[in-house]
């Protein structure tokens, strides 16, 4: 089995979509990785949904990506002695450490971190950015703010400072509680949140080791000055477009999501783009017409993978979002303009054998039209290479390692199948055809363009091309 596009799909578990047989069927109508949101759950909720996941593995014979997605700081204001209060724009409004529940001219604001870095004219963001006040004088543990954008403010509401880059680490305790329990499970990716600089992600890589790959999640505006530097640091990015929308104009996150792909493709490192892709359906049967379009957006710019959240966590129609997300994908990719589009946006390959391998496989197999790019792996390396240049065919990765079969399912257009049958460069046509006749996605007569690297199991010696045509004398 394998799918009929090469964007790939993330769906959230949740109440809606954590049993065995709802998992089955959001895996057959397209999701190929699978997200444990926690920041909700106990960690009782995330074996079960892990071990279900993997029990599903078994069962369809193809390998599953699971993300774990760390909640980060979560910055909030206290309660209110009525449960909540109206501001009045222009009114003055104070936040402070004090204990003491809020009224309509203070409120409890327990991040000393935030008093500290602020300054006169300042915004203050409440509620995704539904609530609008301006510093106008601050000390160490207050701030007093006229309302610029007025309305009801309730308990424990988030609080954005979008021209601020805080004083606060990325992870939590929490956090780091919660990453050793997902490194046990056996967790293929790690998002983090709250990423403000590449030091954020230094500990991170620290603490898990190389036991999984990481996500640096883009949801806050100070880490668009480091960029490029988060993203070679990362194994992988997440527009997350929820905070980032609160955080800088609206009309600025469509133009920050095609620079942040166009870097990530640059990088060959998978962009997955997130947040209210289909998020009327969480309680409609069908899309919007401009969500669709949000959707092929996305795919059109390169994006690796499009992620659902409430809409397989909490939705009414989980199983109906993944599949018409598969479909919408599926016919952006049949559209004849897609693949210029993809070749349009290859970035010149590097100076090194392995590169410029990876590049001639492209080029042969658009030239011999070939049914299939494989990739002998042992890392994930070569074909994370190919993936990067975007082939108007499938690759099919040939791995020994089921971790790394597990991790490519969120690369774009990868088929990734665990096979350790080959100790010889002699092996490789052989397993090849055998493999892509199997999977379905070669017939007899058929072109494979191969690379790999030899002596096996050397990582990044890609050094070796190969034309073959199944079933033919070589």
């Amino acid at each position: 089995m394998h799918r009929q596009r090469r964007a790939k799909i993330i769906a959230t578990i949740g109440p809606a979509s954590s049993d065995q047989k709802t998992i089955r069927k959001l895996f057959d109508a397209g999701a190929d990785v699978f997200r444990l949101n926690f920041s909700h759950g106990t960690h009782d909720d995330h074996k079960k949904a892990y071990e279900t996941i993997r029990e599903v593995e078994k069962t369809v014979q193809r390998p599953i990506a699971v993300l774990m997605d760390l909640q980060g700081p979560k910055l909030r204001v206290g309660t209110f002695e009525d449960g909540g209060v109206v501001l009045q724009e222009g009114r003055t409004f104070r936040l402070d450490l004090a204990k003491a529940p809020g009224d309509s001219l203070r409120a409890t604001l327990p991040h000393p971190e935030i008093f500290k870095a602020l300054k006169p004219g300042k915004t203050l963001l409440i509620d995704d950015g539904h609530l609008r006040l301006e510093v106008r004088k601050c000390g160490p543990d207050f701030a007093e703010t006229k309302v610029i954008v007025a309305g009801s403010l309730s308990d424990r509401k988030g609080v954005n400072i979008p021209d601020i880059t805080l004083p606060i680490p990325a992870l939590t305790d929490k956090d780091k509680k919660d990453l050793e329990f997902g490194l046990e499970l056996g967790v293929d990716w790690v998002g983090l949140s709250f990423v403000q600089s590449p030091n954020d992600l230094l500990e991170l890589k620290a603490l898990t080791n190389g036991r999984a790959m990481i996500i640096a999640k883009l949801e806050k505006p100070a880490a668009l000055d480091y960029l490029e530097e988060i993203v070679e640091l990362a194994d992988g990015v997440m527009i997350a477009r929820g905070d980032l929308g609160v955080e800088v104009p609206l009309e600025k996150v469509p133009v920050l999501q095609k620079r942040i792909i166009r870097v990530c493709r640059r990088s060959g490192k998978p962009a997955v783009v997130a947040t209210q892709m289909l998020e009327s359906m969480t309680n409609s049967p069908t899309p919007t017409r401009a969500e669709a379009s949000d959707v092929a957006t996305a795919i059109y710019e390169g994006a690796d993978a499009v992620m659902l959240s409430a809409e397989t966590a909490t939705g009414k129609f989980p199983v109906r979002a993944i599949a018409i997300m598969d479909r919408i994908i599926a016919q952006v990719e049949a559209d004849e303009d897609y693949d210029h589009i993809m070749d349009s946006g290859r970035s010149q390959p590097e100076e090194t054998a392995a590169d410029a391998i990876t590049s001639g496989a492209r080029q042969i197999s658009t030239t011999l039209n070939a049914a299939a790019i494989v990739t002998y792996t042992a890392s994930g390396s070569t074909t994370l290479r190919a993936a990067r240049e975007r082939p108007p065919t499938m690759i099919l990765c040939i791995t020994p390692e089921e971790r790394v079969a597990r991790i490519l399912s969120l690369a774009w257009g990868v088929h990734a199948v665990i096979n350790n049958n080959y100790t010889h460069a002699n092996d490789i046509g052989v397993v090849a055809s055998e493999t892509a006749l199997r999977e379905g996605l070669a017939q007899q007569g058929d072109v494979l363009v191969i690379t790999a690297g030899v002596p096996f199991g050397a990582v990044g010696s890609t050094n070796m091309i190969r034309v073959l045509q199944i079933n033919a004398e070589h």
